[in-house]
């Protein structure tokens, strides 16, 4: 059975949530890459820093759970040891309730969360790295890369809520 887990998506698909869960079950790691990602003040980490901290989060032998992206940045350090890709590709009108309830939600008490970084409801919808014009942009990005690259690895493609329900229920269900 899997225990070198990745958890891709676009924002609002519910990577971070599935990869926690299958974390703890696993008792493996759970690595977000956002929270390498994002230093204090947005900071962004360098390809060779995010690959550090990465490649420093994935020498764990019991295994890992790795929520992200980050393809420019990581190539297939992630990929390549990886033996099971999720993809949830939910579609894009659930993606974008699901983030405006959560960044509304994080914006009214002031959550933290990587860093000392807060959203905003500002940058949430205004400026080029704002979270909802991103969502929107990169849902169309991954559905077009995605499938080639993903292709020859171990991948489990999960379009619906309901899907990922019933996948995560049959994977506890059968992992000790």
């Amino acid at each position: 059975m899997a225990r070198r887990i990745v958890v891709r998506g676009g924002s609002g698909a519910g990577k971070t949530t599935l990869a926690r869960i299958l974390a703890r079950h696993l008792d493996v790691p759970h690595v977000e890459l956002d929270a390498l990602h994002h230093g204090p003040s947005w900071r962004s980490a360098s390809a060779a820093e995010l690959q550090a901290s990465v490649q420093a989060a994935l020498d764990d032998a019991r295994g890992w759970v790795v929520d992200g992206n980050y393809d420019d940045k990581l190539a297939g350090l992630v990929l390549d040891r990886a033996e099971l890709v999720l993809w949830l590709d939910l579609p894009l009108g659930k993606k974008l309730l699901r983030l405006l309830g959560r960044t509304a939600a994080r914006w009214w008490r002031e959550e933290e969360l990587w860093n000392g970084n807060r959203e905003s409801l500002k940058t949430a919808v205004w400026g080029a790295d704002a979270l909802f014009p991103w969502a929107v942009r990169t849902h169309f990005r991954y559905r077009r890369r995605w499938p080639e690259l993903f292709r020859g690895r171990p991948m489990l493609r999960l379009r619906t809520a309901r899907e990922v329900d019933e996948w995560l229920r049959a994977f506890i269900a059968r992992e000790p």
